[in-house]
């Protein structure tokens, strides 16, 4: 029974209930391997992923056995994986690392054969350059831990375009990416995959997909003649690059997004560019670029 305190006795203050949050450590921050060929990109990733407090990179990798590698000692949530690549492409190495982690596809490869292909073969999303920000991509870092997937326009519209037209029949993929196999062209996820999808995969295997990449450059030319000779142009490798995405279609804004720097900094580029190309608009200077100028004629780059 409840007493009242005696005269001359003060009643205990009431104590507060225990808090269930008090003391408990913040979440781990997310870790993520970064593969892709261009070191300026994957510098500028690392850059902005780690600037936020609950991601981490773990590595940055150039090619998909490095990434198969760095997934197995980091032990990453997250994989950020580009497409086409020297050595091990992104879609050859895709079936091993997602038995390591969740893949998201960060690559400029929008065709729509690709996304489809980067999907059945475990992707979790895929976000091309140019079309998201740099909040897009963090939110789309953590929600693909969650199982959420992510696609940026171009890469919704592809899939959809592609479903709608081919139904459930497959297409071919570019020669020379995501070549594991010899056998038809697999129509479901594990379909033709016996080498790599049977647990647990390892590096001796990944290491057949080698020769059958290593046939094509990592930048696939799609069945178009062969590359115009660039080097009389002189320019540096960041000018170079920016005139790649000029030539794809980007304006300023996107281009500076995907590079990681300033539209002013785009724009002193491309007044270089423009010098060295002896051109007065994009339009003129992509067609010297790609070859296809009157007179330019085509070699091999």
């Amino acid at each position: 029974m409840k007493t009242s305190p005696t005269p001359g006795e003060e009643a205990a203050p009431m104590q507060p209930p225990p808090n269930p949050f008090e003391n408990v450590p913040p979440p781990a921050p997310l870790r993520v391997v970064v593969a892709d060929d261009n070191p300026v990109v994957r510098a500028g990733l690392t850059a902005l992923l780690s600037g936020r407090d609950d991601i981490t990179v773990v590595a940055e990798v150039a090619d998909g056995r490095q990434a198969y590698d760095a997934a197995r000692e980091h032990q990453p949530d997250v994989i950020l994986l580009d497409v086409r690549m020297p050595g091990v492409d992104g879609l050859s190495a895709l079936p091993y690392l997602v038995e390591l982690a969740p893949v998201m596809m960060l690559t400029y490869s929008r065709e729509s054969e690709i996304v489809q292909e980067a999907l059945r073969r475990g992707a979790g999303g895929y976000l091309v350059h140019g079309e998201f920000t740099a909040d897009q991509l963090v939110s789309a870092v953590r929600d693909i831990k969650e199982g959420r997937p992510h696609f940026t326009p171009t890469a919704a519209g592809a899939l959809l375009a592609q479903l709608r037209e081919r139904g459930n029949e497959g297409a071919s993929l570019p020669d020379g990416l995501g070549a594991t196999t010899d056998e038809p062209r697999m129509s479901s996820p594990n379909a033709g995959l016996s080498r790599i999808s049977q647990p647990p995969a390892s590096a001796e295997n990944l290491s057949q997909v080698q020769p059958a990449v290593a046939q094509s450059s990592s930048r696939w030319t799609g069945g178009l003649p062969a590359a115009p000779d660039r080097s009389r142009f002189q320019l540096s490798a960041r000018e170079a690059e920016i005139m790649d995405l000029i030539a794809s279609g980007m304006n300023n804004q996107q281009i500076a997004a995907t590079c990681f720097i300033s539209e002013k900094t785009v724009k002193n580029h491309i007044n270089r560019i423009f010098a060295k190309l002896h051109s007065t608009s994009r339009a003129e200077a992509a067609a010297k670029w790609l070859g296809t100028a009157p007179g330019s004629g085509r070699g091999v780059g």
